[in-house]
Order: C-alpha cells, then sequence, then structure tokens
C-alpha cells in the first residue's frame, strides 16, 4: 500500500475534519500559540460583550454595527484556523496512509538458553534494541534493523510506494530493512535496531502528523516582527481613546471614538493576514516535501533547503545514467579490433553486469560475434572482486582478462612483463572524453581497451544551469580519476567536481564551503557518507541506505532516487518563496486599509480627515465594516496559495525580490481599495449600516 496521498482541497476528507478544528481550536490555549491571531481573538471577545452591553440598552448605540464586526472578527479568527486545520488535515491524511503499513506481527527471535540456541515465535512488539530475528519467505519484517546474514527480494513497497522488488543482504549499503516490509524470496536474520516507538515508521507519523513540527529560525524571527508590529499598534490603539475624549472637550464633537471603533481599527492594522497563514505555509511546506516521497526530521530541514547555496551531486546515478554502455574497442597496434572484441566478449559472457552485457552486444553488433561454445571451450569464469578489480575466463591454459587499467598492470607485471605504452595512451585518451577505459589481456599480452561510456542524464544541464540563476553552486562528487571527472563535468555543465573523493575529502569540502558561510546539501546512502552527511546542513538520505546514514541525515528519500536533491531544494525554495511573498502581500494590504479605516474612524472627531477618504465610502460604518469584512475574506482567498505554493521559480534572491514587490506588493497595494470598494457598495445595497 503507498503512503502517497492526494487531496484536493475541497474534498470533504479534508474539508469536514477542518471545519471541526477551525472551531474546536477557538479555545484560549490553542489560540495563545499565535500572537497575531490572540489579539484577534480578545477583540472578538471585548466586541461580542459590548454587543450585548448595547443589546440591553446599557452600552454603545448601534446594536448592528458591534454585533456585525464582532462576528467577522469571530470570521477571521475562524479562517486562521482553518488554514491549519487543512494544512494539518493533508498530512494526517498521510499518516494514516501510513499507519496502515504498520501491522503487529509475529517475530521468530532467537534465544540462548544454557545448552544452545534456539528460534521462539514472539509478538513483534517486544523486540528490543539488539535482539536477532530470522525473516523467511512470506514474512513481514517486524522492525527496523540491520541485515546479519543471508540475501533477500524485500517488498517496500507499504514504504516506498514502489512496486518493484528490492534486494537486501549482509554487509555493504544494502543491509537496511525496514519494519512493515515484507520478505518476498530467501531469508535474511537481522540484528534489531531500534526501540519500540523509535521504529522509522514511528518516526515518519510522528513527523507527518505535525507533532514534532519546531517554527524555524526564519519562522521565529518573522513571528517576532509580526508580534512586534501587533504590539506598536496595541499601544498606539490603547493611547487613542483618552486623546479621543480629550480632543472632544477641546473641539466640542459630541461623537468621539468608540471602543467597537478601535478594536476594528486594531485588527485592519496589525499583520493578520500573514499572522494567519504562517503556521499553514510552514505545515504545507511539509506535506508537499511529503507529497514528493521525501520524509524531512523538522521545518528547519525543508527551510534549510531553501537557503542552500551548494549542492554536492553523485556522479553515478545523479548526474549519469549509472549504468556504463561500452562504446568502443581500441586495439593496441598489431592487435586486430576484431579479436580485441572477440576476447572482451569471452570475457563477458558470464558478466551480468550492465557494462558487462553491453560489451557482449557490441561485439555481436560490430562483428557479429554469437554462438560461442562455452562446455567445449571447457570455460571457467572468474568474477569480480573488489580486491582485484578484473573479471574473465579461463580456456584451458589460456587466460582472458578484463578490468581496470591500474589492476590489469598489476596482473601484467605479476607475469614479469611490462604495461605496453600504447596501453597508457588508450587510456588517458579515453579518460579525457569522460569515459572510462577498461583494458583487456590474453595472459601477459595486453590487446587494447575498450571504452565504457556513462551518459550523462538528458536535461540535466539545463536544470544546473537554472540552479546556477538561482545562485546555487554545484559540485559532482565521482571516485573517477581527474580527468574522466573533469570531461563529464564540463559536459553535464556543472560548477565544480572533486575526483576520486573519499569520506574524508567529502567531509573536508563540505567544511570548507560552510567556513565561508555557505549551506550546503548532499545525498548519500552509505556507512562511509555518515560523516559528511553529519556536517552537511540537508543531509538527504537514500532509504535503501544503511542504518548509520539514516541516523546522520536529516531528509530520507523514500524513493532513493539520487536527483531528488534538486527537488527538494525547489521545495524549500518555494516555502520561503510563499512566505515572503504573502508576508510581502499583508504588509501592502495593510498600507492599503489604512486610507479605508482611519478616515473612517476619525471622521467624527476630525472631520478634515474626510479628504482621505479616496475610495468614496458611502458612510463611517460601511467603511470600518467594509475593512473588516476584507480582512477576514482575503485568508479565505489566499489560503489556496499557502498550502500550493507560489509557483517555483528559478530565479537569483535579487530578482525574485523585485517581482515580489512588483506582484505581491502592488497586488496588496490596490486589491484592498478595490475589494473594500466593492463591499462598501454591496453594504448599501443591503440598506447600510447604522452607525
Amino acid at each position: 500500500m503507498s503512503h502517497k496521498v492526494k487531496l484536493s482541497l475541497l474534498d470533504p476528507v479534508l474539508l469536514k475534519p477542518a471545519l471541526f478544528d477551525a472551531v474546536r481550536w477557538l479555545a484560549p490555549r490553542w489560540q495563545l500559540r499565535n500572537p497575531v491571531m490572540f489579539v484577534v481573538y480578545l477583540g472578538s471577545l471585548l466586541t461580542t460583550f459590548l454587543g450585548f452591553q448595547a443589546l440591553l440598552g446599557t452600552g454603545e448605540a448601534s446594536v448592528y454595527f458591534i454585533f456585525a464586526i464582532a462576528l467577522w472578527l469571530w470570521f477571521t479568527v475562524l479562517f486562521a484556523n482553518f488554514a491549519q486545520a487543512l494544512a494539518e488535515g493533508r498530512s494526517k491524511a498521510q499518516a494514516a496512509a501510513l499507519r496502515g503499513a504498520k501491522q503487529e506481527v509475529a517475530a521468530k527471535k532467537l534465544v540462548m538458553p544454557q545448552y544452545g540456541s534456539t528460534w521462539v515465535t514472539v509478538s513483534g512488539i517486544t523486540l528490543r534494541k539488539g535482539d536477532v530475528v530470522l525473516v523467511e519467505t512470506g514474512d513481514v519484517i517486524p522492525a527496523d534493523g540491520e541485515v546479519i546474514e543471508g540475501v533477500a527480494s524485500v517488498d517496500e513497497s507499504a514504504i516506498t510506494g514502489e512496486s518493484a522488488p528490492v534486494i537486501r543482504e549482509a554487509g555493504g549499503d544494502f543491509s537496511a530493512v525496514t519494519g512493515g516490509t515484507r520478505v518476498l524470496s530467501d531469508w535474511l536474520v537481522m540484528r534489531v535496531t531500534v526501540n519500540p516507538g523509535e521504529a522509522f515508521l514511528d518516526r515518519m507519523i510522528a513527523m507527518v502528523e505535525g507533532a514534532r513540527r519546531q517554527k524555524t529560525p526564519n519562522e521565529i524571527a518573522l513571528t517576532i516582527l509580526l508580534v512586534a508590529l501587533t504590539i506598536i499598534f496595541l499601544l498606539v490603539t490603547v493611547t487613542l481613546l483618552p486623546f479621543s475624549l480629550f480632543s472632544v472637550s477641546m473641539t466640542g464633537s459630541s461623537q468621539p471614538i468608540t471602543v467597537t471603533v478601535l478594536v476594528a481599527l486594531l485588527v485592519c492594522l496589525i499583520p493578520t493576514t500573514i499572522g494567519g497563514l504562517l503556521s499553514a505555509i510552514g505545515v504545507a511546506g511539509m506535506s508537499r516535501m511529503m507529497q514528493a516521497n521525501v520524509i524531512a526530521a523538522s521545518g528547519r530541514a525543508i527551510e534549510a533547503a531553501g537557503d542552500v547555496d551548494v549542492l554536492l551531486l553523485d556522479k553515478t546515478g545523479t548526474i549519469t545514467l549509472g549504468n556504463r554502455q561500452a562504446a568502443a574497442f581500441l586495439p593496441v597496434p598489431g592487435v586486430a579490433e576484431k579479436q580485441l572484441a572477440d576476447a572482451a566478449q569471452l570475457a563477458s559472457l558470464a558478466d551480468e553486469t550492465p557494462e558487462g552485457r553491453s560489451i557482449v552486444v557490441l561485439a555481436k553488433q560490430k562483428f557479429n560475434l554469437r554462438e560461442r561454445p562455452i562446455q567445449a571451450l571447457n570455460a571457467h569464469f572468474v568474477p569480480f572482486t573488489a580486491q582485484t578489480r578484473m573479471s574473465g575466463v579461463n580456456l584451458g591454459d589460456r587466460q582472458i582478462r578484463k578490468g581496470a587499467a591500474s589492476a590489469l598492470r598489476k596482473h601484467i607485471e605479476a607475469q614479469g612483463q611490462t604495461s605496453l605504452p600504447a596501453i597508457a595512451e588508450r587510456v588517458e585518451e579515453v579518460a579525457r572524453r569522460g569515459s572510462t577505459p577498461m583494458v583487456v589481456a590474453d595472459g601477459a599480452r595486453e590487446l587494447g581497451v575498450i571504452e565504457l561510456k556513462d551518459i550523462v542524464k538528458g536535461g540535466i544541464k539545463e536544470r544546473f544551469a537554472e540552479l546556477r540563476r538561482m545562485g546555487i553552486k554545484t559540485v559532482m562528487i565521482t571516485g573517477d580519476n581527474g580527468l574522466t571527472a573533469a570531461a563529464i563535468a564540463a559536459e553535464a555543465g556543472v560548477d565544480d567536481f572533486l575526483a576520486e573523493a573519499t569520506p574524508e575529502t567529502k567531509l573536508k569540502l563540505i567544511r570548507s564551503y560552510q567556513a565561508e558561510g555557505r549551506l550546503v546539501a548532499m545525498t548519500g546512502d552509505g556507512t562511509n557518507d555518515a560523516p559528511a552527511l553529519a556536517q552537511a546542513d540537508v543531509a538527504v538520505v537514500m532509504n535503501t541506505g544503511t542504518q548509520a546514514a539514516k541516523e546522520a541525515g536529516n531528509m530520507v528519500d523514500l524513493d532513493s532516487n539520487p536527483t531528488k536533491l534538486i527537488e527538494i531544494v525547489e521545495i524549500g525554495k518555494q516555502m520561503l518563496m510563499t512566505r515572503g511573498a504573502l508576508t510581502t502581500f499583508s504588509i501592502a494590504n495593510d498600507v492599503a486599509k489604512y486610507f479605508a479605516i482611519i478616515p473612517a474612524a476619525f471622521a467624527s472627531t476630525y472631520p478634515q480627515l474626510n479628504a482621505l477618504n479616496v475610495m468614496g465610502l458611502n458612510s463611517p460604518s460601511s467603511a470600518i465594516l467594509s475593512a473588516v469584512i476584507f480582512n477576514a475574506l482575503i485568508i479565505v482567498f489566499l489560503i489556496p496559495l499557502a498550502l500550493k505554493g507560489v509557483k517555483y521559480r528559478a530565479l537569483g534572491a535579487a530578482t525574485l525580490l523585485r517581482r515580489n514587490l512588483l506582484s505581491y506588493g502592488l497586488g496588496g497595494l490596490t486589491v484592498p481599495f478595490v475589494g473594500i470598494k466593492l463591499i462598501d457598495i454591496l453594504l448599501s445595497l443591503l440598506g447600510g449600516v447604522s452607525s
């Protein structure tokens, strides 16, 4: 079962719980979490009290006006609650799907009594860190763990949504298994690496539900700014009442400013729009990351992704397709190309790697070499090992080998011969083209070089150009030699590269960029990547990676797709762009509202302020109520933008700032003029507002 959940904002599955939560969160303990909206909440309570006072004939005169203001202030609070509830509702739906992957299962636990060891069936929830468990064909893996023996095909669709099974085996970078996945074939002996409640699925559910979502540094800074603005306007409003009463006695006016008008003035002056949507933007950012099949440990990680300016990208699988293909046979002088192809194909007949299969295919295509009599040749195939770095075949006394240039050189020297200068020339020639050279030898005689071409992914150069326009530096990480790395880097369009990379050199590179004040993002999956992942600001770990790598990172890519790092950065930047755009709109919005409500609020005390009534609003009461209604409704209209995010554009920070000021800044100034005027006209058509 896939955990991916795609719901429309109008889906009843989201709307009904969100409406319920919007009302439930009217409790003071919930409202205290948002200082800006808490001020609106207090204003709602105060105007409601004043309305009932007026209804009893002991307070302000206009009952309709007071209750209308109170009603729309309550709507303002409800709409802000509704925005956050919608965002969290989407996350809860995703968490519910994840919970479906959790199930209580039986586990075959290894116990060691006094006279030997045996497997005992126990409940999976009783397993503790360090327990050893046997999982066989058809069994559900009961907990997160590390394979210590065996190899098996595992269905991880409950976690990744990907139906294709994966291989998990002891040792290497594919030894981590996740609770809730199922063994399809063979068996595994695994060591449990977590205690109950700490499993990967448990952490995912907690993160997705927002239980661990803490405000990010930028979000905290913006909240402090909004609170400061609110306090300033609150102090200004509180000082206006005695000042207006003093003005009445000095001017002889008979209509001082009422408390209801002052509350309306305060609510329209403080940044309620961004205050009501700020939390929803953060929750929606995590939800969008989840839609991309990425689990972020915190909102801080997503925000850091938006601020990243250096990307470290593995060459294989990220920049290139990863499956190197044989492209050419390059024989040394005195050796025919067909002779080299024949030997290379013989050495590759049992090689099931993409490179080995491509060598066999290329020999067939170029020289029609097929139907090799393997049994008659008495062939004994020599598999590739990390120690020898070569493979091949023994045909009686004949030994054909293919492999890395350095490995074949040692193989030749071990037989008392010297590697040919022509081989070194061919190897350097291939490396300069960005391909990988593979030397072929028949006994102690070198025949030539196979050129293995690693294909750069289509469109990747354009993606890097987009990142460059955004001010992000791309660095390719590869174990290839410097010549090959330089050629591929040039073809792919990356800004820099690190060749012959080791865990130590990766860590050193990250620290050097961070010392310059830059934020670094990288991907990894192996235990040897853990130090660099722990150092990086944004560390995306493949779901197929080891437990050590997962613990070092702050994001997990469930698809195990190395190119996802680019998408993660785009989502992070989209969240920052959304917050910036709505903040710009909100502040500009407030500036426009001043022209509607301030002249109306003080018109009775200072008639000269009528000159500022540039909208030509019907009456002071209509103007104030229109501004309050607009203030509530604009939150509703901006909810889809807050949840979906503004459209991502690959532009630099300065360009984005200019566009924000032009679109959202100018829009924030003009929309209120139009909106408040239309509401004022509608109120007039409905019979006006008593003052």
